[in-house]
């Protein structure tokens, strides 16, 4: 993760690779640069190069086995509740595709705003179920469409991705960060205690449904991904990809 500050607004880019693939390193990052940046007046989270985040590194699943999976999973979760929970404006400058765990942590902020690329979720054509938390992440963002995004699988360009309210504003890639500042700026005309219980609010049902749901779904989530069915099925989906 790249750290800089633009007038007290923290503006997180993740630099891992060439499509910013979620793995164990990347996934600690995140709580990490979000404390560091804890006093900033909000954060703006964007990627580099042509992806946002093209989501979970499927090759650090099959090559780690269950016990990567082990620990991948719960940081999974832990970086995305906390970048969701993050008591400041968060602004989501999506510059490229934003695919699976990537959609995830573009829905996690309270904005966002797509350039270029696809947004939307692939765990199920992968062969791999939701976690709790990034379900009801992505629940709380799109609502009904849910359904079709989960059992779709399907990717969105940045005009269908703002009508079913995944995306809040289109904007042109050169214009996309200094837009992203502006709205986090403008976020932060509320006062802070206020933007941060008014989120909590918000966020009170995606919450329960986590608490409730977690501990009877993340273990049987560990399971599937840590089976050896399933790193059949994502060397058989790697290969299909090439």
């Amino acid at each position: 993760m790249e750290t800089a500050e633009r007038d007290g607004v923290a503006v997180l880019t993740m630099r891992h690779g060439p499509v910013n693939a979620l793995d164990l390193e990347l996934l600690l990052a995140i709580p990490d640069a979000l404390s560091a940046v804890a006093e900033a007046r909000a954060v703006v989270l964007t990627g580099s190069g042509r992806s946002f985040s093209a989501g979970v590194d499927l090759k650090r699943i099959v090559a780690g086995g269950p016990r990567y999976v082990e620990e991948f999973l719960p940081a999974l979760s832990h970086a995305m509740l906390t970048l969701f929970g993050h008591p400041r404006p968060v602004v989501a400058a999506v510059n490229g595709h934003a695919l699976a765990g990537g959609c995830v942590l573009a829905a996690a902020c309270d904005t966002r705003l797509m350039s270029d690329g696809t947004i939307g979720l692939s765990e199920l054509a992968a062969g791999v179920p939701f976690p709790t938390v990034p379900l009801e992440i992505m629940r709380h963002a799109v609502g009904p469409a849910l359904d079709t995004m989960v059992l779709g699988a399907g990717r969105l360009a940045p005009r269908p991705a703002a009508a079913i309210g995944l995306v809040h504003e289109v904007v042109g890639p050169g214009e996309l960060l200094a837009t992203a500042l502006r709205r986090a700026d403008g976020l932060c005309a509320v006062p802070p205690e206020v933007y941060a219980f008014s989120k909590r609010q918000l966020h009170r049902p995606a919450r329960e449904r986590i608490d409730a749901a977690r501990p009877s779904e993340d273990p049987r989530v560990l399971e599937i991904w840590s089976s050896e069915q399933t790193h059949r099925a994502l060397r058989d989906y790697l290969t299909s990809l090439r």
